[in-house]
Order: structure tokens, then sequence, then C-alpha cells
């Protein structure tokens, strides 16, 4: 247990977090949304400080991130609880899991641990990842600032729902990170992941404004998000931004209280992708299957790095340019 960050004291013992736009009023002896921040006695504390629920070495792809040091290992590392509660998550068992509850993997693990076994695996980066980061961003940002010192990079892996002041306090610590874009409705918003539009596309303006990396993630779901319109707004929402945004258009599997959706057809997919090269985006990729995701340039069509899933088959990028015409590839490379 750790005291919070990113609260203030509210009248008759109550406090208000300010980590994520769901702005918990929280009473004395009661935890926010996310479950793993509580009020004691008048101050907000985290309750999964330096315990990991899940600690692995993931190829980099997998996060994903295809322009980001390619080809590399990451650290990835998570703990209990998410301040969204998305109907299909795959991940439901960890990020819906209460802090009381047991794991086998529910040893300490102190920032200086995490970065230092990040280096010790030969990994170049930690990410913050499979639940979400932001609700355990005091551990996160500790663990990062130690990993920086070593020379490793941090990643978020993110739903994108963090407040405004805890992004920029976080930012320095953060080089990269992959947001998803689940929807572009805040009813579909509320009903499938009890939350809402507008703060996700704040937080992913404000993350490439504060020079942190960005991709982007949308989860094609049969019914829901497949439709013209949808991804029309999604794609047009990213190149508004910057075509040179990499957009994850990933396929849904049925899980937890969606299984009675079907798998998304290849055909959304491709569907998505032709939509968003219309839109002018320059990389588009589709995941969640067994497809070529290979990093094409965009003046002159010469495959620049070849994937088969999440492995890099061969990267002919020199120095962050095509080999064969010379234009500049948006990314960070080395």
């Amino acid at each position: 247990m750790k005291t919070a960050r990113f609260w203030e004291a509210w009248e008759g013992g109550k406090v208000k977090c300010n980590l994520c736009p769901h702005r918990c009023i929280i009473l004395p002896g009661k935890r926010g949304i996310c479950g793993v921040r509580e009020n004691r006695g008048g101050v907000l504390y985290s309750l999964v400080y330096g315990i990991p629920v899940a600690q692995a070495v993931d190829p980099i792809e997998k996060k994903p991130l295809y322009h980001f040091l390619p080809g590399t290992g990451s650290f990835s590392i998570a703990t209990r609880g998410c301040n969204f509660k998305c109907l299909y998550c795959q991940n439901y068992d960890i990020s819906q899991a209460s802090p009381e509850e047991s794991f086998a993997e529910d040893d300490v693990v102190m920032p200086d641990e995490a970065a230092k076994s990040a280096k010790a695996y030969g990994c170049r980066s930690i990410a913050y990842t499979y639940t979400e980061p932001t609700i355990f961003l005091e551990y996160a940002v500790d663990t990062a600032r130690i990993a920086a010192e070593l020379g490793l990079k941090n990643i978020f892996v993110t739903n994108g729902y963090t407040t405004t002041e805890a992004l920029r306090a976080s930012a320095p610590y953060i080089d990269a990170a992959n947001i998803d874009l689940k929807f572009f409705s805040d009813k579909l918003y509320r009903k499938i992941c009890g939350a809402r539009l507008q703060p996700v596309l704040d937080a992913i303006k404000l993350y490439r404004e504060l020079g942190i990396w960005i991709e982007i993630t949308t989860l094609i779901i049969p019914s829901y998000n497949d439709s013209e319109d949808q991804l029309q707004q999604i794609a047009e929402f990213i190149a508004g931004l910057s075509i040179d945004i990499p957009w994850h258009i990933s396929a849904f599997h049925p899980a937890y209280k969606m299984k009675g959706i079907p798998p998304t057809p290849y055909a959304s997919l491709k569907k998505a992708r032709e939509i968003g090269a219309r839109q002018g985006l320059r990389y588009v990729y589709i995941g969640n299957v067994h497809d070529r995701s290979d990093t094409v340039c965009p003046q002159c069509g010469a495959v620049l790095i070849e994937r088969s899933v999440f492995s890099v088959l061969a990267n002919h990028l020199k120095q962050g340019r095509c080999p064969e015409c010379g234009a500049p590839i948006a990314g960070v490379w080395t």
C-alpha cells in the first residue's frame, strides 16, 4: 500500500481521485471504480504498488507497436485493476480482480527490481500493459524513471482514460504509447466500457502534443463498430492528427461477457484497412489474425519491414529511411 498521487481531500472525510476522468469521489473505507485505490482515513492509497500480477518478455510488436524499436523485446508488467469494465476484456481475470484475490505471481517487485529485470533480460523497453497503466500510475512512473536511467524506453498500452494533469506529469517518463480507440460513439463507450469517448480523444491529442510516439488500436467488433460510419470517423480523427500515426485494426474473438458475438470476419478487417487508406493513413495494419503486416514505403511502395504475426523477418530500413527512394519513415527506429 502506498499513498496515491493525483487526489484531493473532500468534505466529510471523502477524497476525490483526479487520476482518470471518472474523478471518483470516494467515501471513507471505499474504493474507486478501478477497485485498487482506497480511501483510508481521508487519504487515498494505491493497493497495488509493487505487486505485479503479470510479468513477461514480449516482442514489442505484440503491444502492438510497429514503428517503435521493431524486433526488440519489451519487459511487460501489470497489476490488478482497470478503470474500464469492457464486456469483452481478454484479460478480465486480472483487470477485474480485486487486490485481495490471490495469484501465483504475487511477489513484491519494487520499481528498481522491475527495471533491473528488464535490463537483465536484454529488453530495450518496459511496457505497462495487460491491464490499464493509469490505475497503477505511481508504480509505473517510479519504475519508468529508474528504467530511463538504465537506458530503457517506457511504453504505455492504454485505454487513454487519463486526466490531463496526470498525463502531463507522467509524460517525461513515457516514450511511446499504444492507445485504444474502441468506438467513435459515446453511447457505445458507456454501454460496453463504462466510460466516455471525449476524454479518450482528448488524451490521444495530448499524447501527441507532448511528443510521445503513439499508435492507435481499434478492435473491430461485429455489429458494434464495424459500420462504414464508425470506421470512417475513427480514420478521419487519426488522419486529422497525422497520417503518419499507425492504425492497428484487430480482430475480435469472443470473450468474457460477449462470448455470443462472432469473431470478426476478415472482410471487415479488409474494409477497415481500405477506409483508412482512403483517409490518407499511410500505415494501417491488420492484427489478431494470421496476416502479413509488412511496413511499406508510402512513397515508392518498397517493403521496408517484413513481419509474420509478432516476428520481424527482415528490416530493410536505413537510418529510418527507405533504402529505395530515401523517403523518411515515421517512427522511432533506434
